[in-house]
């Protein structure tokens, strides 16, 4: 059975890998129709004949990078369990500790590091695309250093979240997902409120923005907004690369609209503003406390299902993956497999609820900055910039744009400007 398991698993997902190869480089079509060709939406209007070229090469390597990184990670943890692996890591954290919650700490370092070595090709590949086609300016050293600053803090919050889980387990079979859920509850908005202060700076510099003119009026457009803000930080993200982005993060006193340096470098002072208040437009319609909302409500469905899918599995073939039971640790990769499965599934709502948010932020932003040529303009920049499609594949928005396509942010505007001239 083990071996059949294996087998099919291996197939599967051969197959997926051939699909979104096949659909990506063959049947995906990413021309403009008619309608959108020499519209400031088009591409061909702003980036030159090998920035098109380079632009499509890049996209297309990435996207099937991204589709092939997560399954890969399932087809990890199922042969994890197949080939006896998390049986013996079990073993070995029983031999090494008396104490249950060092025995955890032992079978998860165990897991961690085999995963570590497992996805590190992907993850050197992705670098390697990266730099080669000008996007990442990162040294090997730095990108190292960033996956083992990611290694420890994955594995120092996991051991927290496994400890709890499997005591929670072993406390309730059939409610452990609920009592799982309401501890998340507060345990997210912690990591959410030291997210800015304490993780974020492990990997780059925070500084308040030396621009003092710039802070200034993007202080002022804060003020017409109602936000109560006293600094803008930049960051120095032109070490790792040349791509563009500002954003918000953390909660309550923590929070923090972050510029990149690198945004700072190439975009107008137009553009920046622009930027700005799309930042602020998040704040203003309380799209980081939506966003938290609904991860709970996602994850309270998501831990059901989990406890369910668990408990169906290792009925039917928990001797060939080797799990006794749900309250073993010897199914956490199963945990973490179905937990990843279910991510992925929900990724096309997620994102279409991000799209929507996004779109909105846009709108706010226009409608205070109130200049259409420096919105568009930043868009074609970023563009430029990540060497992004401006038309992507369906299925690649669906399941990877949390943002709208740039053709739609640019038509939008487009549309905007038209009204207001009718005006």
């Amino acid at each position: 059975m083990a071996r059949k398991i294996g087998f099919y698993g291996v197939l599967s997902y051969c197959l997926y890998g051939l699909f979104f190869y096949w659909y990506l480089f063959y049947f995906a079509d990413t021309s403009l129709t008619f309608e959108y060709q020499g519209t400031r939406a088009d591409p061909a209007t702003f980036l030159n004949g090998r920035e098109l070229m380079l632009s499509e090469e890049y996209s297309k390597i990435r996207n099937l990078l991204f589709f092939l990184s997560t399954p890969f990670e399932w087809l990890f943890y199922l042969f994890i369990l197949l080939l006896g692996f998390s049986k013996a890591f079990k073993k070995w954290s029983e031999q090494s500790a008396k104490i249950k919650f060092f025995q955890n700490a032992i079978y998860l370092i165990w897991l961690s590091f085999f995963a570590f070595i497992a996805t590190m090709p992907l993850s050197y590949i992705s670098y390697s695309f990266s730099k080669s086609y000008n996007i990442s300016t990162q040294s090997f050293g730095g990108w190292m250093k960033d996956e083992l600053i990611d290694f420890w803090i994955n594995y120092g919050t996991m051991i927290i979240i496994v400890s709890v889980l499997y005591w929670l387990i072993n406390k309730s079979r059939k409610r452990w997902w609920l009592y799982a859920w309401l501890l998340s509850i507060p345990f997210t908005l912690f990591m959410m409120f030291l997210q800015p202060v304490v993780i974020d700076p492990l990997y780059n510099d925070f500084y308040p923005l030396k621009n003092k003119e710039l802070e200034a009026k993007i202080l002022e457009l804060a003020d017409q907004a109602q936000i109560p803000a006293e600094h803008v930080f930049e960051v120095n993200m032109s070490e790792k690369t040349n791509a563009l982005n500002a954003y918000v993060n953390g909660i309550g006193t923590n929070s923090r609209i972050v510029l990149w340096d690198t945004t700072l470098n190439r975009l107008t002072e137009g553009q920046i503003l622009f930027i700005m208040a799309h930042e602020m437009g998040h704040y203003v319609e309380k799209h980081i406390y939506f966003g938290i909302a609904g991860y709970l409500l996602f994850s309270l469905f998501g831990l059901y299902i989990v406890a369910r899918l668990m408990e169906y599995v290792i009925s039917r073939w928990g001797r060939a993956l080797k799990i006794p039971a749900v309250n073993d640790i010897r199914s956490l990769p199963l945990f973490l497999m179905i937990l990843s499965m279910l991510m992925f599934i929900s990724s096309p709502l997620s994102n279409f609820v991000s799209r929507y948010q996004e779109s909105r932020a846009d709108q706010y932003a226009i409608e205070l900055t109130k200049d259409t040529d420096e919105a568009i303009s930043t868009f074609q920049e970023l563009t430029r910039a990540g060497k992004s499609q401006v038309n992507p594949p369906l299925l690649v928005k669906i399941f990877r744009y949390g943002h709208p396509t740039m053709l739609e942010r640019i038509s939008s505007l487009e549309e905007y400007e038209i009204k207001m001239r009718s005006k």
